[in-house]
């Protein structure tokens, strides 16, 4: 009887579900024929660079979820203790990120590993990187599950409850609690400039997401899709390569590439992907050709590619 109880009724019951994250709905690649759907069918997000949790507050007791399944409370203990003073109970979907508060934009995502690596972050560290929670998604309120409900209604009672938690909490939430801040374009056209033009806000693009669309699980066709902006460019010269492992043993597959300085060549990236087999095969005739000096498994080789 309390199963079929637990499976009828919306309200989460059942005390081993109380701290387990649902199931993440994930976006799709951006598909050409979208764009012949009228622009008013969707929700506009800009895509942050961060962590994708989900910050769960059941029976008063707060958690906070990794996409992996990865418990990461001890990593972000500031979030947890001025989040749980919200009197309501909820399940929120969203990203977190290190935050820059003079210029109100994302710092570097390498500076948020800095923090998820440290399971008892220091005062000077939290405040070194101060982190801030975007949320996008209203997936359960006060024990209801609401991922059967609409987007664009859950996206009102989200706006809504958000407010009232800024009101009601002591605790200035304004920094380490934001909504994330929809987009409203007039044609797809104007969805492109949008999108060109993220990376003021250090983000990667935008996020789409059709509003009749219920939380699924997974990367569900029709539901949201990622328009990430084009990748930027630069010509480099190959300097030194190294052989790769697994299959590509016998090949060499990662790359040093460097910059001109006026005369001088300096070394500014590694590279381990992006090529397909054939031009791998490709490369790694001409490195073996062009060699200069061998260091164990890396090749200096002329600096002409």
């Amino acid at each position: 009887i309390e199963s079929y109880e637990l499976l009828i009724n919306k309200k989460i019951v059942d005390k081993e579900l109380n701290y387990k994250p649902y199931p993440f709905l994930l976006a799709n690649t951006l598909e050409k024929k979208i764009l012949e759907n009228p622009i008013s069918d969707f929700q506009f997000e800009w895509k942050w660079d961060g962590i994708r949790i989900q910050l769960i507050k059941r029976q008063g007791n707060l958690s906070i979820w990794t996409r992996g399944e990865e418990l990461v409370n001890e990593s972000f203990p500031e979030l947890v203790e001025k989040l749980s003073n919200i009197k309501d109970d909820f399940v929120l979907d969203g990203e977190l990120l290190v935050w820059d508060f003079l210029q109100e934009v994302p710092m570097n995502f390498s500076l948020l590993q800095k923090r998820i690596n440290r399971k008892t972050p220091s005062k000077s560290i939290q405040n070194k990187y101060p982190v801030s929670f975007i949320a996008y998604d209203l997936l359960e309120l006060q024990g209801f599950d609401k991922r059967q409900i609409k987007l664009e209604k859950r996206r009102i009672e989200l706006e809504n409850y958000f407010i009232k938690w800024q009101n009601e909490t002591k605790e200035n939430l304004h920094d380490i609690f934001k909504i994330s801040q929809l987009q409203y374009p007039n044609s797809w056209m104007d969805v492109e400039r949008i999108k060109n033009n993220s990376r003021k806000n250090r983000t990667e693009g935008l996020i789409i997401k059709n509003k009749s669309s219920i939380y699924s699980s997974g990367r569900k066709k029709g539901l949201w899709w990622k328009y990430k902006v084009d990748p930027m460019q630069l010509d480099a010269v190959l300097i030194y390569a190294k052989s790769g492992s697994g299959r590509r043993a016998g090949l060499y597959t990662d790359y040093s590439f460097a910059l001109w300085k006026g005369n001088e060549l300096i070394k500014f990236a590694n590279a381990y992907s992006g090529l397909t087999n054939i031009e791998i095969k490709e490369l790694d005739k001409w490195i073996r050709k062009n060699t200069l000096e061998k260091f164990g498994p890396v090749r200096s080789v002329k600096p002409e590619m």
